[in-house]
């Protein structure tokens, strides 16, 4: 055990003057969160969150020009987006699954979510509105992205199917990736994974180390939250934590981004290091002084979206 002092971080000169202005904002500090096992809590925290977050999300959503339809795809709830200047009529497409700590993000506030990253990628866009716990706990959500995954295969063939998250997002997009290969269905083209959380044993350096930098989780290190979704489930399973994945079996070519501060910053760097081990093609992205989910308007946002761009028209050979 290392005890460190307490000290005063400041904020760096090194990254864009809207990313300072973003860190000189003293975020209020979340609810604790309840006991796992108070379902009514976790629904009430939920919705609480939820509705607290949707309305700038619709706002940076409002920003996109872009066709939004609700569709059912195998009875779960998919949003499909078209952003301005996209061919509708190509057989490409960007599957989002959604982040939100697992347990919200849902409804209008993926809706508007999915309208963001579909004008950040520049494609069109399936986001998958999965169930969520404390009602739909693992393997719930994994079962509705895979439902989504198999139609679109179905559709399109895999080889035009780039799938992508964020957070917890980004857990599902791994896990859902394993999951159909073990299943038999074709890989996707490639993964794009932002601020993954990739381990449910907590065992990465970054939680540890970043707790108290991370402005956004700052005041939480994920054992409540996780045990929410897993109920009871072996934290070490593939489909929980792709940590402990066999990528040598297959992975799709993966795009990887995080920040110094972002308490999943080693989550990340581990799984790059996996998928380098495994010979798989993977980019990783780790941006200044970056917190969970990265700096929303700065020009160091911009500069991850563009080479996610890049990344996607190397894997289609555009």
């Amino acid at each position: 055990m290392l005890h460190l002092p307490a000290r005063d971080i400041p904020i760096p000169t090194s990254v864009s003057s809207q990313a300072q202005a973003i860190m000189a904002v003293t975020r209020p500090p979340m609810p604790p969160d309840p006991p796992v096992d108070d379902i009514d809590a976790w629904r009430r925290q939920a919705a609480m969150i939820n509705q607290a977050i949707t309305p700038a999300m619709q706002a940076r959503a409002a920003q996109v020009d872009a066709r939004v339809n609700d569709i059912l795809v195998d009875g779960v709830r998919v949003y499909d987006i078209v952003p301005a200047g996209v061919e509708e009529d190509s057989p490409r497409i960007y599957l989002d699954i959604h982040g939100g700590a697992y347990i919200t993000c849902y409804g209008e506030a993926c809706r508007a979510q999915a309208t963001v990253v579909a004008g950040d990628v520049g494609q069109h866009v399936w986001s998958v509105d999965y169930r969520t716990p404390p009602d739909h706990p693992f393997p719930a959500p994994l079962d509705d992205c895979l439902a989504v995954y198999r139609a679109l295969v179905g559709q399109r063939g895999a080889q035009n199917i780039v799938i992508g998250g964020t957070s917890a997002g980004a857990n599902l997009t791994a896990a859902l990736v394993l999951r159909a290969r073990d299943e038999g269905l074709p890989l996707p083209a490639a993964a794009v994974l932002y601020t993954p959380h990739l381990d449910m044993t907590n065992a990465s350096d970054s939680l540890q180390t970043n707790r108290g930098l991370d402005a956004a989780l700052s005041s939480s290190d994920m054992t409540s939250i996780r045990d929410v979704y897993a109920q009871g489930h072996d934290y070490t399973h593939p489909y929980m934590s792709p940590l402990f994945g066999d990528l040598a079996k297959g992975f799709p070519p993966t795009f990887l981004s995080t920040g110094t501060r972002d308490m999943f910053l080693s989550d990340t760097v581990r799984f790059h290091a996996a998928l380098r081990a495994a010979d798989i093609p993977a980019e990783l992205h780790v941006t200044e002084a970056a917190s969970h989910g990265n700096f929303h308007g700065a020009p160091e946002e911009a500069h991850i979206n563009r080479e996610v761009r890049k990344f996607i028209a190397s894997v289609w050979n555009d």
